[in-house]
């Protein structure tokens, strides 16, 4: 097949040699030394989508997207294939995160992906993808740090509206919308049957102004815990019991199937590493009780509202409900 007069064919021990050491470096995390072997790839065989690929994957970790986008449209008008090509997703996370939405709609089409209102002559077609309905799923905040995996809302193939409360440590809060990439690492299954993928992060894309707070609750029951979280959900917030919600996972059991449910009564999640005194639903069990009413919980709302959450909380069963020890984190 002749592209542009040149023949396709396999490429060199030259490109195969730079490219195996370039991601060689690019897992040692030294990025400057992968570009130049890359690049030098690229001049050696310009006519083979991997050489394009391979270097918007690189700007892609860089987060340098003009450059990403740049590389990637290089790759796909090289490709032999119509749709389904990882090239496309590259070019379509790197047009999320430059706020190109009509290279973004063209990315997910080409991909095979139905993207409502995508029509050449409407004026969606320049604006953001929205009703992809892709339904929920699970990012990992920080993987490279102190992961964290939370629940949240796609929003399109690549952007991700976090609706559990992060832990502080990860910087991140209820809200925010991230940037994450496309292959799944992990998956959550919930006790109902269905299985979520885990994605990971790759930047913020969207801050949220609604600052997360830690306190201390007594709630005698379950039902008063679960009360405050609706509480502040009817007001258009969030509350989370940490308590019971923070699971201390390895890397290896975090990035596996995992079921999203601390399990009940004496069968004690084996994937659970967290102890006795420290968070996690292994940490919170005392001998033959499962429920302990000191828990500490997240709340997610503004400055100007969540004491009167909590206080009035409180006025509604004022024998079974107290806090204290109220702080923002984060």
């Amino acid at each position: 097949m002749k592209i542009f007069g040149k023949v396709r064919h396999r490429p060199s021990a030259s490109w195969r040699q730079a490219t195996d050491r370039a991601f060689t470096l690019i897992g040692d995390g030294r990025y400057e030394d992968a570009g130049a072997l890359l690049t030098r790839a690229a001049d050696l065989e310009p006519w083979l989508s991997e050489s394009w690929f391979n270097l918007a994957l690189l700007h892609k970790f860089r987060h340098d997207w003009e450059q990403a986008r740049a590389a990637g449209l290089r790759a796909v008008a090289l490709l032999d294939k119509e749709s389904g090509a990882p090239d496309w997703w590259n070019v379509g996370i790197a047009a999320t995160a430059l706020q190109d939405w009509p290279l973004a709609r063209r990315a997910w089409q080409a991909y095979g992906l139905k993207v409502p209102g995508s029509g050449q002559h409407t004026a969606a077609a320049n604006s953001e993808p929205t009703g992809m309905e892709l339904g929920s799923a699970a990012v990992r905040l920080s993987p490279e740090g102190e992961a964290e995996v939370v629940w949240g809302r796609r929003l399109d193939p690549a952007r991700m509206e976090v609706l559990s409360i992060p832990l502080p440590s990860s910087g991140r809060r209820w809200g925010e919308v991230v940037l994450h990439d496309g292959v799944p690492h992990g998956e959550r299954v919930t006790a109902a049957g269905p299985s979520y993928p885990v994605f990971d992060e790759i930047e913020l894309w969207a801050p949220s102004p609604v600052p997360t707070w830690v306190v201390l609750l007594e709630a005698a029951t379950e039902d008063d815990r679960d009360a405050l979280e609706q509480l502040a959900s009817d007001a258009g917030f969030a509350a989370e019991d940490w308590s019971s919600s923070v699971r201390l996972l390895c890397r290896a059991c975090s990035e596996s199937r995992m079921e999203s449910d601390e399990g009940d009564g004496e069968h004690l999640d084996p994937h659970d590493h967290s102890e006795p005194g420290h968070p996690g639903p292994l940490g919170h069990r005392t001998a033959g009780e499962l429920w302990v009413p000191e828990r500490e919980c997240g709340i997610a709302a503004p400055a100007g509202l969540v004491r009167g959450l909590l206080d009035g909380w409180v006025a509604d069963s004022p024998d079974s409900r107290e806090w204290r020890d109220l702080e923002e984190v984060c």
